[in-house]
């Protein structure tokens, strides 16, 4: 019963199959042959648009209703309670109730740098915030299962708090520029927020997030509706399938430059899957596409001197390349 339940809750009230059938229902009352290519493409297009801004829309409201109660200053005094390792990983789970994408975060991170936060706790927060967020453990849900989402998560905040330990270790103050070391410290008072101020606050954090991130997942979803109905199997397959053992390289270097969010690159997850590529290259370019865009190492930049931007890309990428061969090992097991 309680399998019966979650196989409901997962391909239903996540992966909203049912809102497929529909789609695929009225197509047909149109008279269009959902067997053909671009019926099928626009199927999957209509479909995964519609899942994804409803997850969007609810995902982001609940978040953004928690976050109000972390604004800056309350989360750089939560983290200045902290020290070592523990202040790592309270860094790395704070970064769970931020801003879905790299440059959001990049703001907060230099915040906490000039409010005088040691440079590893900071860095495990930069890290955590876009790879993984409450966000990303529901949309995998709905397209992995609970199993694979709950694995990536964890293992993203091993990086996160692996990374800043690391860079905390190494010693790597002097490579912060200089503006950033002398801003001085954060003195904002947050004022109380009422319940009403808060679910305003959600509203406004839901209709701006949704208004930067719709080019994204329909750029997105239209890449997804190509590789699910036009790219042949095989060739996924010999790209990122078991047939190349350097498919998580290749996944991590192709999503590295790239810029967008969980919501912009799990329907190309979801085609890649469906075609045969394995999980752990897929998992390594949803991570590298957040984690390391090009906009935002430019952004980053301007906070960090060159070598410390280096030590953190290497960082992130093997993380990503580690994460991505282990859950290659363990597909059989989980799948």
């Amino acid at each position: 019963m309680l399998k019966s339940w979650w196989d409901f809750i997962q391909q239903q009230l996540l992966g909203m199959k049912w809102l497929n059938e529909l789609v695929g229902s009225v197509l047909s009352a149109l008279g269009l042959d959902t067997s053909n290519r671009w019926v099928g493409s626009l199927q999957f297009f209509v479909y995964d648009v519609i899942k994804i801004v409803i997850l969007l829309c609810v995902l982001i409201f609940a978040i953004s209703y928690i976050q109000s109660y972390f604004p800056p200053e309350r989360s750089r005094k939560i983290l200045g309670r902290f020290r070592g390792l523990g202040a790592n990983t309270v860094a790395a789970l704070l970064g769970t109730v931020t801003p879905f994408c790299s440059c959001s975060s990049i703001p907060l991170f230099i915040g906490f740098t000039s409010a005088g936060l040691p440079l590893g706790v900071t860095f495990s927060f930069l890290i955590s915030s876009p790879m993984v967020d409450l966000g990303s453990l529901l949309l995998l849900m709905s397209i992995f299962g609970w199993k694979i989402a709950v694995i990536y998560v964890i293992l993203g905040l091993v990086i996160a708090v692996i990374g800043g330990t690391v860079i905390e270790k190494i010693s790597m103050e002097k490579h912060v520029e200089g503006f950033i070391l002398t801003a001085g410290n954060i003195n904002i008072q947050s004022p109380d927020l009422s319940r009403r101020d808060r679910l305003i606050y959600a509203r406004d954090q839901t209709l701006a997030t949704f208004r930067k991130v719709i080019p994204y997942i329909l750029i997105g979803v239209g890449v997804g509706a190509l590789i699910h109905n036009w790219i042949p199997e095989e060739w996924v397959a010999t790209v990122l399938g078991s047939n190349n053992p350097f498919g998580v390289v290749l996944a991590t270097a192709i999503g590295a430059p790239m810029y967008g969010d969980i919501f912009g690159t799990i329907p190309i997850a979801e085609a890649l899957y469906a075609k045969g590529a394995l999980l752990g290259s897929i998992l390594s370019f949803m991570m590298a596409v957040t984690t390391l865009s090009l906009p935002s190492l430019i952004m980053l930049r301007k906070a960090v001197k060159p070598k410390l931007l280096a030590v953190f890309i290497a960082i992130c990428t093997i993380g990503i390349i580690v994460v991505g061969y282990f859950f290659n090992a363990i597909q059989p097991l989980i799948a």
